[in-house]
């Protein structure tokens, strides 16, 4: 498979996720009405819950990939996200919603795991950091075009077709990995399917220090966008008074944010990951602290887009990085270190977002509180792995302790 190909395919499995999330955003209100959702916050669950499954379940299916390949794992993921999406458009109630989110999460977190994996396998160092840029960049059309399409749904249809959609887009890329992906683990590097080895392979990856505080900062930043993501609607729609306006200013930011993945891919191997991933996360610090300087005094909709779009252009130059850094060591563990990553940062991640969406008072200012917080903890967590020193080029001889990485392939 050509790269170009391998990018697509990549982005469109990660795209998958990205649409059980974005797509129903504004079908948020007609859920909760058609279900008897009273509670205004509780929407917001049927997103979390996805979320907090998945980075749950997302620690068994890179051990598994260890084993068996990347190939079966994929295609049997796919597969419940097409079952299970069909289960959520039948659910008669709000309960029975939630746990087909549930299990679908759970079932598919090996969408979240397995690009990363199969992406470590192919490339290292900031070759990795540019290929998954240039993924991110390709999914996230679909942040731009998902609320768009479930708004156009709801303008002809119930809200339980927008899980049709899923259904179909579920269809086609599970032809596309059975027809075009190869096996991409090498047989020398398959892992027993033993408890001890998994939890040694899992303990191996989290006691490298190198790659313990990308982990961690990773799930932190991805926290506050969780957080952002959990009342969008509420902020952007109702409280600024988008209103249907909103899947149009949400698709716009998205397609900022892609473009910004862009410039990563193109400056990364010029300057490498460290250096533009710390330059990032500060300026992520400081421009959330300048925003919420201006919440308090009061905002209205048209200061807010920009200044929260230039703020999560900056996660678009550290999440790519930040991975790359982390599992550069771990050539030969590639999928236990990934489920580690994944859950990590869906789990740490999805919780923060959770709380800070059920912080939502009617204002911006909860989520660009805990914006500030999260790119804080971030960067001490990246000085703790840099022992001290940030935007280093490469890394210094012994710098691996724990795990000293084998030459790429």
């Amino acid at each position: 498979m050509k790269e170009a190909e391998f990018v697509a395919l990549m982005a469109s499995i990660q795209a998958l996720m990205a649409l059980s999330i974005d797509v129903m955003l504004p079908a948020l209100g007609h859920i909760s009405r058609d279900l008897g959702v009273s509670d205004p916050n509780e929407r917001q669950y049927i997103v979390g819950v996805f979320l907090i499954c998945s980075g749950l379940a997302s620690l068994f299916p890179g051990a598994i990939a260890d084993r068996f390949g990347r190939r079966p794992v994929l295609l049997t993921a796919v597969s419940g996200y097409v079952l299970l999406s069909l289960v959520c458009a039948v659910s008669g109630s709000f309960e029975l919603l939630l746990i087909a989110r549930g299990v679908a999460g759970a079932i598919t977190s090996a969408m979240l795991v397995l690009p990363m994996a199969i992406l470590r396998d192919r490339f290292d160092g900031d070759r990795m950091a540019r290929t998954q840029s240039m993924i991110a960049m390709t999914f996230m059309v679909v942040p731009m075009i998902a609320p768009s399409v479930g708004q156009a749904v709801l303008l002809f249809a119930s809200w339980r077709w927008i899980f049709g959609i899923m259904t179909i887009m579920g269809l086609v890329v599970i032809t596309w990995i059975f027809l075009r992906l190869p096996e991409t683990l090498r047989p020398e590097y398959r892992q027993p399917i033993r408890v001890k080895v998994i939890a040694g392979n899992m303990g191996l990856a989290l006691r490298e220090r190198a790659s313990f505080g990308y982990f961690f900062g990773a799930a932190f930043v991805q926290g506050a966008l969780f957080g952002y993501i959990n009342s969008a609607q509420q902020l952007v729609g109702e409280h600024f008074g988008a209103g249907t306006l909103f899947p149009a200013v949400f698709g716009a930011m998205a397609l900022v944010m892609a473009s910004t993945n862009f410039v990563n891919s193109r400056i990364v191997e010029h300057f490498g990951a460290r250096r533009v991933s710390h330059s990032a996360l500060i300026g992520y610090i400081l421009l959330a602290g300048l925003h919420l300087l201006i919440a308090l005094r009061g905002e209205t909709l048209w200061i807010f887009v920009p200044l929260m779009t230039v703020t999560m252009c900056m996660m678009s130059f550290i999440g790519a990085n930040f991975q790359a850094i982390s599992l550069q060591p771990f050539v030969r563990i590639a999928g236990a270190a990934a489920s580690i990553m994944s859950f990590l940062r869906t789990v740490v991640g999805a919780v923060l977002g959770t709380l800070i969406g059920q912080a939502y008072d009617g204002t911006a200012r909860p989520i660009l509180a805990a914006m500030v917080v999260c790119g804080l903890t971030a960067l001490l967590l990246v000085l703790y792995s840099e022992r001290g020193q940030l935007f280093r080029r490469l890394n210094p001889p012994g710098f691996y302790k724990n795990n000293p990485p084998p030459p790429a392939h």
